[in-house]
């Protein structure tokens, strides 16, 4: 696939469908967005059980100062080198969702985000709207993205589901759990997925900046020249304001239960 055409299918699918709130169950994935340090809040989204009841992600702990940093890849815009130049140069660990299409194209990227200490977390294989599929359906589609990364890496586990383009049903997160992931979705997004209104760093930085707040995960798109030119300026404001970035895993992990101590066995 060409880039045009790639833009174009892109462009052609982030949005959703006009009558996708017209469906039940199905949800597209939105959120009241934090200000001035404010909590956001999916209080009022009408999906909140289902995400709470399948251990699906927005938001972490929000008495930490932790920032989860993770990318959206769903194809190549020449400037994933620069990004991952930048959490090189900062530090900074993160996640990025792939593709099937992105996995085939990009696969130098894919091992460098695996050898640089980076997470590749899955974004299906074609993108589709999953609600539309059946349950074995998604599980093929998640199995393939996660086959493929490990031949192209050697990483061997994934555990980390971004479902395409935010769009979920509590079918989906069921059978995503059952294959062994955690969905998971974000507390600060602009948009920066269209390549054709991009606005200058300038803009990026404040967009983001103005959302900061504890726990908070972070959707990027890596496609974005906002993103790619303002990504070093947001890690120095965040840390200045006393954010520490960890990686998916320390968030997930922290939220597990310890396990009970085994009773003492008397004689």
């Amino acid at each position: 696939m060409n880039l045009s055409a790639a833009l174009a299918l892109i462009v052609a699918v982030m949005a959703a469908p006009a009558d996708l709130e017209a469906q039940p169950g199905v949800f597209h994935f939105g959120f009241k967005k934090s200000v001035d340090g404010k909590l956001p809040s999916i209080d009022e989204e009408g999906f909140k059980p289902i995400i709470t009841k399948h251990g699906a992600l927005f938001l972490g702990d929000t008495s930490r100062k932790e920032l989860f940093l993770t990318f959206d890849n769903g194809y190549e815009n020449g400037l994933t080198a620069k990004i991952l130049d930048v959490l090189k140069e900062k530090g900074v660990p993160a996640t990025f969702f792939v593709t099937g299409h992105y996995i085939k194209d990009q696969p130098e990227l894919l091992k460098r985000m695996a050898a640089e200490g980076h997470i590749i977390g899955n974004h299906s294989w074609s993108h589709p709207d999953m609600t539309t599929l059946s349950e074995d359906a998604i599980r093929i589609e998640l199995e393939k993205v996660k086959e493929q990364v490990r031949e192209v890496t050697g990483q061997q586990e994934m555990t980390y589901l971004r479902p395409p383009r935010g769009i979920f049903s509590e079918k989906v997160l069921a059978a995503s759990k059952g294959s062994g992931y955690t969905s998971v979705f974000w507390s600060i997004a602009y948009k920066d997925w269209d390549v054709r209104a991009q606005k200058g760093s300038a803009y990026a930085f404040q967009q983001v900046t103005k959302q900061l707040h504890p726990g908070a995960i972070l959707l990027l798109h890596s496609v974005s020249q906002d993103n790619a030119d303002a990504l070093g300026s947001i890690i120095d404001e965040a840390r200045g304001q006393g954010y520490e970035f960890k990686s998916l895993p320390e968030l997930t992990q922290a939220a597990e239960p310890a396990p009970s101590s085994a009773p003492e066995v008397t004689p």
